[in-house]
């Protein structure tokens, strides 16, 4: 049986539109930018934002218990239900340890049906000390030694996976070069 590791946000949630318009834009009126203008991401400088207040804006976020709220992604939703039983899967995300627990509860609660287990390649915050494990996603997928098929919505994620000789799944979002919808991008697995 093949195995898919799946990045989680933006990937099976829709978490840089919710963050944007439910908890951003309503804290910053005089920012006018709509969720298609963050054609970069981190979307720091889009926002007219310093690094360090973008990530602190999204680290509450995720800690507020909305982040807990987040529905998946339909698409998403659909594909396993259609053939999440033809796979085993795999969850990896890169959200700050901080928030990882929250990461995990989300995963588990809408998906944990077919994703049994929960990898973190923890998101660098200033001050934090952690041990180094694996600096990124593709460290992790390579010490595993296991993925047919990866998904997630960042390039700089996908390219060093593909070089594995991994198949890649490029999510489409406005920050990088994928075409179509999360349901045709998924239909290629």
């Amino acid at each position: 049986m093949k195995t898919i590791v799946w990045d989680v946000d933006d990937t099976l949630n829709d978490l840089m539109r919710v963050w944007l318009e439910r908890w951003f834009l309503p804290r910053n009126r005089q920012v006018k930018a709509a969720y298609q203008d963050l054609t970069a991401n981190p979307p720091d400088r889009i926002l007219g934002l310093t690094r360090a207040a973008y990530l602190r804006s999204y680290d509450e976020f995720r800690l507020s218990g909305v982040y807990a709220k987040l529905p998946p992604e339909k698409a998403a939703l659909r594909w396993f239900c259609a053939n999440g039983h033809k796979y085993r899967h795999i969850a990896l995300t890169a959200a700050p340890l901080a928030s990882a627990s929250e990461s995990a509860g989300w995963v588990f609660k809408h998906f944990g049906r077919w994703i049994r287990t929960f990898h973190v390649v923890p998101s660098a915050r200033k001050g934090e000390k952690l041990p180094a494990y694996d600096a990124r996603k593709a460290d992790f997928i390579r010490r595993l030694d296991r993925c047919d098929v990866f998904a997630d919505d960042s390039p700089r994620n996908l390219a060093p996976v593909a070089r594995l000789g991994v198949k890649c799944v490029l999510v489409p979002r406005p920050w990088n070069s994928g075409k179509g919808t999360l349901a045709q991008a998924l239909a290629s697995i």
